[in-house]
């Protein structure tokens, strides 16, 4: 009877989700560096990519409404640590946006630009094998505040 008791148990676990975590930098950037996500945004926007220790970035995106899925690829230091915060440089930009990652599974996390969680984008690790260039070296950059 304890086998039974012992195996229900395990599925419901296995089965039961886990329970969303909001990450600082350093638990977003060890979550998250050199692995493959799909992600799909609120607004349509979908596709998938992967975030290199050097805060560069390369993968395909498709915009809502757009067909063909475009390639991608940011340069070094595109993504960045803030203090606590995950932020983005971006050229054209007047500011720099910064996110809230929030785990949301053992392979799965939502990002959120900081304070506005109505702009979301859920990402899942996967896609196609050997999609994104291969991970660099270089350390994610730690900016000054």
């Amino acid at each position: 009877m304890s086998l039974r008791t012992a195996i229900a148990a395990a599925l419901v676990m296995a089965a039961t989700p886990v329970v969303a975590e909001t990450l600082n930098a350093h638990q977003a950037r060890e979550f998250v560096v050199g692995r493959q996500f799909a992600f799909t945004c609120f607004d349509g926007t979908a596709g998938q990519g992967k975030i290199m220790t050097d805060g560069s970035v390369s993968g395909r995106v498709r915009l809502k409404g757009s067909d063909p899925e475009r390639y991608v690829a940011l340069p070094r230091d595109t993504l960045r640590v803030r203090g606590e915060a995950v932020c983005a440089a971006l050229r054209g930009m007047v500011f720099e946006p910064c996110f809230d990652v929030i785990k949301t599974g053992n392979r799965s996390f939502r990002g959120t630009l900081a304070g506005v969680p109505g702009l979301w984008c859920d990402f899942v690790r996967g896609g196609r094998p050997g999609f994104a260039a291969a991970p660099r070296r270089a350390s994610l950059t730690q900016a000054s505040n």
